[in-house]
């Protein structure tokens, strides 16, 4: 395994939702283990299941996993981790501020913008704390799905900036003014990212044609942010010897072997590992230890039996039809990363479509492909996409036009540093979403939303 050759102190994990980033991790910090190290296996997920793959409780604090000796792990409970955060700020000026300031200061600290904050301020302090590090031989991040992990890992950049140009500001960090011991942190956070004898980034993708599209523009843009050491793992890449006697493995095969020879010229360069597809669910040390070997072995005992009898579920289009009989409505596909939401929602909207019925397929989730499950058009459907920053230019540009026009210079500049915050970002993304569900009162919108 390439992306196991001389392992720095700090492994990410990272791809599209759904590709095996935990079991991944999981099967690494195993085989760390085994080696003789000590490991700390941290999931900044918000839907991490460490905790299902192991069969015990992990929670926000460092647990010992009982089945792996010399193995810790910690999930990153961003709920959590936003209460903490909030308290830390608030609970200082409670009492001492009026009531009417400190109600200011909690809405401000409200949002989900505040959540990804607090989240990534823990994130920070196990890259920065000494005591820590030097405790573990390496330390895994099983990251969150792509579009959330590369905001994540940018926003220590963001802030810094963003603190030094606001020092008398507030944002839904909370008052600016009190952050400065933070920005340091922040620093050393990225400096960390950014040195690659001590950070390792894997790319874990599966050989399909759009997650390896999304995966090489993850790999762009982290390696844009200093993020330069990366490795590509294929995972659940389906063998020649399960293809050989059947037509739907034979074509499985074949698609994904076309989707590997013509991955994006930017992974090329990349040092690239290929994991098998296996026959069970990766839950379990021993299953979990089976991940990283190419021996054909068995089912682990109790794991990947067929239950007695499949449960009779209607078809789609049992569902379809009855939407198509409400004639008009919202329709959200929700669900965890990889789950197949955006194919979902194309073959609802299509078939709504091809009822002759108005349909307005559309997606929030960053990492969607629309375009690429489409291909093509079709009467009666249309298609768009909530682009976060072009989104956030538009709010931009309609809040200085509308409250800044009557401003002197100094008073538009004041407008202009408020509009840099990230939360901006967050309004105008709700905004955009806003404004397509008010067209559901005549016509059907499909939408694929973010995991």
């Amino acid at each position: 395994m390439l992306f196991l050759k001389n392992p720095p102190t700090f492994l990410f994990f990272t791809g599209k939702g759904g590709v095996g980033k935990t079991s991944l991790s999981c099967a690494t910090a195993i085989r760390l283990v085994r080696l003789g190290k000590k490991v700390l296996l941290v999931s900044t997920d918000p839907a991490s299941n460490v905790g299902q793959v192991f069969s015990q409780e992990i929670g926000n604090k460092i647990t010992a996993i009982s089945t792996v000796p010399g193995l810790f792990a910690l999930e990153i409970d961003p709920q959590q981790a936003a209460r903490e955060y909030r308290e830390r700020i608030i609970g200082p000026v409670r009492g001492a501020l009026p009531e009417a300031v400190v109600s200011g200061i909690e809405e401000q600290l409200s949002g989900a913008c505040t959540t990804e904050i607090a989240a990534f301020d823990e994130f920070t302090a196990l890259l920065t704390d000494a005591t820590l590090t030097a405790d573990y031989d390496h330390i895994l991040f099983d990251t969150a799905p792509t579009g959330h992990t590369i905001r994540l890992l940018q926003l220590s950049g963001a802030w810094s900036g963003f603190i030094e140009k606001n020092p008398e500001g507030a944002s839904c960090l909370g008052p600016l003014a009190g952050l400065e011991k933070q920005r340091q942190r922040y620093a050393e956070a990225v400096k960390a990212l950014s040195d690659p004898e001590r950070t390792r980034l894997i790319l874990v993708a599966r050989a399909q044609k759009t997650t390896l599209a999304e995966v090489a523009r993850t790999h762009q843009e982290l390696a844009a942010t200093g993020l330069t050491r990366q490795n590509l793992v294929i995972n659940g890449v389906l063998s020649a010897e399960e293809a050989a006697y059947d037509a739907l493995a034979a074509a499985i095969r074949h698609r994904e072997q076309a989707a590997i020879a013509g991955m994006p010229a930017a992974l090329r360069n990349l040092p690239v590992d290929q994991l098998p597809l296996k026959a069970f669910n990766m839950v379990g040390v021993e299953a979990l230890c089976s991940l990283l070997s190419d021996q054909d072995e068995s089912a682990p005992a109790g794991n990947g039996a067929p239950p007695a009898k499949c449960a009779d579920l209607p078809q789609l289009s049992a569902l379809v039809e009855a939407i198509a009989g409400r004639g008009r409505g919202l329709i959200m596909m929700m669900g965890k990363g990889g789950v197949g939401k955006t194919t979902l929602a194309v073959a609802v909207a299509v078939a709504l479509a091809e009822r002759g019925l108005p349909v307005h397929l559309t997606t929030s989730d960053p990492a969607a492909h629309l375009s690429d499950t489409l291909a093509g058009s079709l009467r009666h459907l249309e298609v768009s996409r909530i682009d976060p920053e072009v989104e956030t230019e538009r709010y931009r540009r309609h809040v200085l036009d509308a409250k800044g026009q009557d401003l002197d210079a100094e008073g538009r500049a004041m407008l202009e540093e408020d509009l840099r915050s990230p939360c901006t970002e967050e309004i105008a993304v709700f905004q955009a979403f806003s404004r397509v569900l008010r067209e559901a009162d005549k016509q059907f919108v499909v939408m694929d939303t973010a995991p």
